[in-house]
């Protein structure tokens, strides 16, 4: 309806203007110069007003962006005015200005509303942006560093040398774990960052949890769950002993003390000695129990040195060779670049792979087809990182909590230390070990070194 208005209005103006300098020329060519200088006249008034109510429109509308560029929503146009078109115009700008002003409240409530959440998070939650100035820091993370107000990571110098050099030198996508310690307690921190983009610069999102608590109970239920297979296996192993001693205890012990010798016959002499055997073997197995227990314990320093990847999963593949003598699974062997080289004590990581590959090649069975791939490449991230894949049966999800739980085994024979001792040594390294398995899809080992 307004630029209907407004048309007619330019239309008007237009005509009139027309009109005006027809009429002043055919005057002036009928010598008639009264007349001829009357309509100049009105041909400079009607150009003059036709230059005010464009330059009057355009002014309102420059106000009104100014205005909404600026927030200010207080800007009002009269609605009463004598030309209808003007007075439409007003009452327009009017409608759309309290439409934004409107828009905008949701929006700042909207916003404070979010901030609010990060700030109350209970996670630790701050934006660095290239020069390493903080722009944003919620409650949180001043808590955990007990340190406010938080404006540069180089006040991260003042709570500990070694934080500051940590967020000084922390890439997108990398996660970090570092030890605080102050007069209040000590802090297990986790550390993970993000790269964003906000108004075309490029900031760093750093999350920082307090990972304490979660490590002591994980630590905890770890403890609960080693006495438990512990405790099993131990009753396993003494539980036929005391029953044998007591059987055998009968033989020489009776209601009135111990039984003369002339009483004995071959079969209870027979029966002493295979008990005996059986004591003597049970004994032998709890000392091979206890024994791997130490080993677990005693794990030598990594002796680490540059080797070469290929060479390394091409050692192991030779192994694996005379495991598989009848060649029934398909060994493969893939590393990129090709001239990658590892951090590693060679002996460490070799018994790693081997114990993983045979776990692999016991689990395949008679499976058709059945392949273990060992490959070693670079992450996203930047992390070397060797794995142990099969097309085997999988692990039940019931057990994958269960399987790096010490002396842990689902094998009628082994100890259930492998797997075990196989996140220790990569602990030692200062890496990790992972498993990715699904029912009837395989499963994957992955060892990640830092």
């Amino acid at each position: 309806m307004v630029s209907r208005n407004i048309y007619l209005q330019l239309i008007l103006r237009i005509i009139l203007i027309s009109l005006s300098a027809l009429l002043l020329a055919f005057f002036y060519f009928k010598t008639k110069y009264v007349l001829s200088g009357f309509f100049l006249l009105i041909l400079v008034l009607q150009t003059i007003f036709l230059i005010q109510y464009i330059n009057q429109t355009n002014r309102k509308i420059a106000y009104f962006f100014d205005a909404i560029k600026n927030e200010d929503f207080t800007l009002r146009f009269p609605e009463k005015l004598s030309v209808k078109s003007l007075e439409e115009l007003n009452h327009s700008l009017n409608m759309l200005n309290a439409m934004i002003q409107e828009i905008h409240l949701k929006k700042q409530a909207q916003e404070q509303y979010y901030q609010e959440i990060i700030k109350q998070a209970a996670i630790g939650i701050l934006t660095i942006n290239s020069k390493g100035h903080i722009l944003f820091a919620n409650r949180t993370i001043e808590k955990l560093l007990n340190y406010h107000p938080l404006n540069h990571i180089k006040q991260f110098n003042q709570i500990d040398p070694k934080l500051y050099a940590l967020f000084a030198d922390i890439q997108p996508f990398e996660g970090k774990i570092f030890q605080l310690a102050n007069e209040r307690e000590n802090s297990q921190l986790a550390l993970k960052a993000t790269a964003i983009t906000v108004d075309g610069k490029s900031l760093l999102l750093v999350v920082v949890q307090d990972i304490h608590k979660e490590l002591d109970e994980k630590e905890t239920d770890s403890w609960v769950r080693l006495i438990r297979v512990l405790t099993h296996e131990i009753m396993n192993t003494i539980t036929p002993i005391t029953s044998i001693s007591e059987s055998i205890l009968k033989y020489y012990k009776g209601k009135n003390g111990l039984v003369s010798v002339k009483e004995f016959n071959e079969e209870q002499i027979s029966n002493t000695v295979k008990g005996l055997e059986v004591i003597k073997e049970q004994g032998g197995d709890l000392m091979q129990f206890v024994q791997s227990y130490r080993s677990f314990l005693s794990l030598p320093k990594p002796d680490k040195a540059l080797v070469s990847a290929q060479r390394l999963l091409d050692k192991v593949l030779l192994l694996m060779n005379q495991e598989n003598v009848q060649g029934k699974v398909d060994f493969k062997v893939q590393v990129k670049p090709k001239d990658l080289e590892l951090f590693i004590d060679e002996k460490q990581i070799t018994q790693n792979l081997v114990n993983l590959s045979k776990n692999a090649l016991q689990s395949l069975g008679e499976k058709e087809n059945a392949m273990i791939k060992l490959s070693s490449g670079i992450t996203r991230q930047g992390k070397k990182f060797i794995e142990v894949w099969d097309n085997g049966p999988g692990i039940p999800p019931e057990l994958i909590d269960e399987i790096f739980v010490p002396f842990f085994t689902t094998k009628t024979t082994g100890t259930g230390i492998g797997l075990s001792l196989s996140k220790q040594i990569m602990h030692l390294h200062g890496g990790s070990i992972k498993v990715h398995s699904a029912p009837s899809r395989g499963t994957s080992f992955v060892m990640t070194f830092a």
